[in-house]
């Protein structure tokens, strides 16, 4: 019996990194998730400035939360707005491989 007491305590601490790096894998795949949105959000925000006459570059930067300006790439090729966004990297490796790219179209030229 006194060999069995610490049993529990020794298969948790084997544990722990196992779950701690699943918790952290799911926090990724969501903080992913939530680029997509964010991309999206602001492809659309770029296609909506292309239909008015305005920047679309600015438009769908100023579509963005601060924290994901720096890690946007937007390109606009005729009536099409491309926008690139990198994750936060909470698994390291992991962000670059769950970059979004969405794109919007403003339509057929005017």
């Amino acid at each position: 019996m006194s060999t069995e007491r610490g049993q529990a305590s020794v298969e948790l601490v084997a544990v722990l990194p196992l779950l701690v790096l699943g918790a952290l894998m799911v926090a990724q795949l969501l903080a992913a998730g939530r680029c997509r949105e964010l991309a999206g959000h602001a492809a659309a925000a770029g296609a909506t400035a292309l239909l008015q006459d305005e920047d679309p570059v600015v438009a769908a930067r100023r579509a963005l939360p601060g924290w994901s300006r720096g890690r946007v790439h937007i390109v606009v090729r005729g009536r099409r707005v491309r926008v690139s966004l990198t994750p936060p990297s909470l698994v390291p490796g992991t962000a670059r491989m769950l970059r979004t790219r969405v794109q919007a179209d403003a339509g057929p030229d005017a």
